[in-house]
């Protein structure tokens, strides 16, 4: 059976101090490429050059063109069209500030990510002309958290962070790294062997709003593009909060 030719995104659309709305943009599958951003690339060339989105990398590694597709947050880039006749609804990220059209206002989110000091710490001058060595088996404890790629789509699907974005980091920003406010970010400098800051990481996210705000309801690891897992990542420092 050959699937319909025909598609309609259904795309959220808004410029400041207008009211928003959703516009229908008929797309050929026959002449189309078959991710999302493909359908939103040729809209924007060939129907409305106003339509605003962010992409980049095309290949998921960018983690810039994040938006809200069919209920789920992901990446344009990596979400197929899929094979029927009905509509895709296509949003910006969720319950951020929208610049315009599928374009999220950031700053909060990269606030929040330099809050927590993300780059390795030490207490002793090291040699600039000698490798900072580390084991393999350290090596191996960062899998799964170095490959988060920053694009909010676990952090946007958080209600703990929807509520309290002025103060719990969310899951992107705790994953990678934790100093000052950060879960896949905050434990990824967290547990890696060459930071000599692990304690006072881990003390300034001893807050009943950096961290344990988060109520493990697990939205960030469903969503999560990368197929990473902030839940874990959150539940763990936890842990090693408690044990100080």
């Amino acid at each position: 059976m050959s699937m319909p030719p025909r598609k309609h995104p259904l795309i959220f659309r808004y410029i400041q101090d207008q009211k928003p709305y959703m516009k229908t943009y008929p797309i050929d599958r026959d002449d189309c490429g078959p991710m999302v951003l493909d359908a939103l690339i040729k809209i924007k060339n060939e129907q409305d050059p106003t339509l605003t989105f962010r992409r980049s990398c095309r290949e998921g590694i960018c983690g810039s063109c994040a938006m809200n597709i069919n209920g789920k947050n992901t990446l344009a880039c990596l979400c197929a069209i899929e094979e029927d006749s009905a509509p895709m609804k296509i949003y910006p990220l969720p319950h951020m500030f929208v610049q315009k059209d599928l374009v999220p206002d950031m700053t909060n989110f990269y606030e929040q990510y330099k809050s927590i000091e993300p780059w390795l710490k030490t207490k002793k001058d090291k040699d600039p002309d000698v490798e900072h060595l580390q084991s393999i088996q350290d090596r191996k404890k960062l899998d799964g958290m170095y490959e988060c790629i920053l694009c909010a789509c676990c952090s946007t699907s958080c209600p703990s962070y929807w509520w309290n974005a002025d103060k719990y980091l969310g899951p992107a920003v705790l994953m990678q790294g934790g100093v000052e406010v950060g879960a896949v970010e905050a434990y990824r400098w967290i547990d890696d062997s060459r930071d000599d800051y692990t304690k006072e990481r881990l003390e300034l996210l001893d807050d009943a709003f950096k961290l344990f705000r988060c109520h493990t309801i697990m939205n960030c690891t469903k969503t999560c593009p990368k197929h990473l897992n902030p839940g874990k990542a959150i539940a763990n420092i936890k842990k090693r909060v408690h044990a100080l």
